[in-house]
C-alpha cells in the first residue's frame, strides 16, 4: 500500500471496523435473496506526510454507477450552507456572467444552482446516471462522467477555462488524485481557484465521529498533508475556512503561488492539528480505543431498553449511519425500522442488516418509544421537525460522541 498524497510506503493501521457492505447500497426487496459483497474497512496513517486513508479501495464503478441513492441536500441546514458557499465565493473572487464554475461530484446540483442564481456559468460532473438525470431536470448542465485529466481537456475545448472549480464532499472520494490535479492544472484560469470541502480529520478524531468512515470516503483529510500535496503540483493552499456542517468540516482554497493572498488561517489550522497531536500514533490508538468503547456503550444502552420492553427505531438513513449499524451489530432484533425523507431510499432495506426503510410519517403513526438519530450532525433540525413525535412522548438517542437520551 502507498500513500495517496505523497506516495510514501510507511503506513500503519490504527483502526479496523471489520468487513462491511458499501454504505449506500440500499437494497430493493427482490435483491435481498442474492449474496452481497463485503469489503474491509480499515484506517491507516502515513508516517511520512500525515495522510489518513482506507486500506482497501472499492471500485468507484460499484459505488456510484448503479442506482446511487444519495441526493444532496435533503436538509434545510445543507441547502442554506450551499447558498452561503456560492454567495461568498462569487463575492470574494468577483465572479460574473463570463465566469465558469465547475463542480466535481456535483450530485443533483444544489451548489451549482446557487452559483447559477449568482449569475455565473455552471457545469457539473458526476458519475451517477440516476442522479445526473435529476440534476438536468433541475436545469443544471451535468456531464455523466468521472472527472479525469482527459475529461478536463474536453471541458476546456468546449467550455473554456474555469474560474472556480469546487469539490464539495468529493475530493476525499477520489483515488487517483494525481490525475485530478493534472486535469485541474490545465483547466483552471491563471488566477483560478480550486475549493475543496470535506469533513476535517481533526474533528473526526476529537469528536469520535467514526461513523464518517465508509468505503466512499477513501481519504480522511487534514491540512498538513494537503499543503505538501498541492505544492507537488505547483499549487498553494492560501486559505482555510472551518465549517460546522457534517460534524466539523473545512473548506480549503487552492491556487497558483502568488495569485492570492495567503491568510493567517492556514497557519492557525496547521497549529491546531499539531497541538492536538493529530498525526501521532498515540492519539490515533487512543481514538481507536474510544471507538470500541462507544460501541460497547451504545450496545449496552439499546440492550437495556429492549429488556425493558421498549420499542426502538432509527431516524434518517445516511451512509454514516450504516457504518454505525453494521459496526455496532444493531440488527432487526433491536430496530423495528428506519425512517427517511429521501424518496430514493424509502421502500428499500439498509445495507448489511436489511432493516426496512419507511417514510418519516411512520414515526408518528407507530409512535415507538425511542428513535436512534443516525444523522446526529443535523440533530437540531431533525428533532425540531419531529416535534409532534416528541409531544407524543417519543425520545431520541444520539450515538455520537457518546450515547445519550434526549427528550
Amino acid at each position: 500500500m502507498i500513500c495517496r498524497l505523497c506516495k510514501g510506503e510507511d503506513l500503519f493501521q490504527f483502526l479496523d471496523l471489520g468487513f462491511m457492505p458499501p454504505a449506500d447500497e440500499f437494497l430493493r426487496k427482490e435483491q435481498l435473496a442474492y449474496p452481497r459483497n463485503y469489503y474491509p474497512l480499515e484506517l491507516y496513517l502515513c508516517r511520512s506526510c500525515g495522510q489518513c486513508q482506507l486500506g482497501y479501495v472499492v471500485s468507484p464503478e460499484i459505488l456510484y454507477r448503479h442506482d446511487y441513492p444519495y441526493e444532496a441536500s435533503t436538509t434545510q441546514t445543507g441547502r442554506e450552507h450551499f447558498a452561503r458557499f456560492a454567495a461568498e465565493v462569487t463575492r470574494r473572487f468577483g465572479l460574473g456572467e463570463k465566469s465558469l464554475v465547475l463542480d466535481i461530484g456535483s450530485n443533483v446540483g444544489v451548489l451549482l444552482a446557487n452559483f447559477k442564481a449568482q449569475g455565473t456559468r455552471i457545469l457539473g460532473v458526476d458519475p451517477a446516471a440516476n442522479i445526473v438525470r435529476i440534476a438536468e431536470k433541475n436545469g443544471i448542465p451535468t456531464l455523466n462522467e468521472f472527472f479525469s485529466a482527459d475529461l478536463a481537456r474536453e471541458i476546456k475545448a468546449s467550455h473554456g477555462k474555469v474560474s472556480v472549480a469546487t469539490a464539495s464532499n468529493c475530493f476525499a472520494h477520489i483515488d487517483d488524485l494525481d490525475d485530478l490535479m493534472k486535469g485541474l492544472d490545465g483547466l483552471l484560469a491563471d488566477d483560478g481557484v480550486f475549493i475543496l470541502e470535506s469533513p476535517h480529520f481533526l474533528d473526526l478524531v476529537k469528536n469520535l465521529e467514526y461513523d464518517t468512515i465508509y468505503h466512499e470516503h477513501l481519504s480522511y483529510l487534514s491540512l498538513k498533508p494537503l499543503v505538501s500535496f498541492f505544492r507537488r503540483f505547483g499549487m498553494e493552499v492560501f486559505d482555510v475556512h472551518k465549517q460546522t456542517i457534517h460534524g466539523g468540516s473545512f473548506r480549503v482554497f487552492v491556487g497558483r503561488p502568488g495569485r492570492h493572498k495567503l491568510t493567517p488561517e492556514v497557519a492557525r489550522c496547521l497549529k491546531a492539528e499539531k497541538d492536538f497531536g493529530l498525526h501521532t500514533e498515540k492519539v490515533l490508538r487512543r481514538f481507536a480505543g474510544a471507538v470500541r468503547k462507544n460501541r460497547e456503550d451504545l450496545q449496552g444502552l439499546l440492550f437495556k431498553l429492549k429488556q425493558q420492553g421498549k420499542s426502538i427505531v432509527a431516524v434518517s438513513a445516511p451512509a454514516k449511519g450504516m457504518t454505525l449499524l453494521n459496526y455496532c451489530k444493531i440488527t432487526r432484533d433491536v430496530l423495528d425500522f428506519v425512517t427517511e425523507k429521501a424518496a430514493l431510499k424509502i421502500g428499500r432495506f439498509t445495507p448489511g442488516e436489511h432493516i426496512p426503510v419507511l417514510p418519516d410519517s411512520e414515526l408518528l403513526r407507530q409512535k415507538p418509544d425511542y428513535a436512534l438519530l443516525l444523522a446526529w450532525n443535523f440533530a437540531g433540525e431533525i428533532i425540531a421537525n419531529l416535534k409532534d413525535y416528541r409531544r407524543a412522548g417519543g425520545r431520541f438517542i444520539i450515538p455520537i460522541p457518546s450515547p445519550r437520551i434526549v427528550s
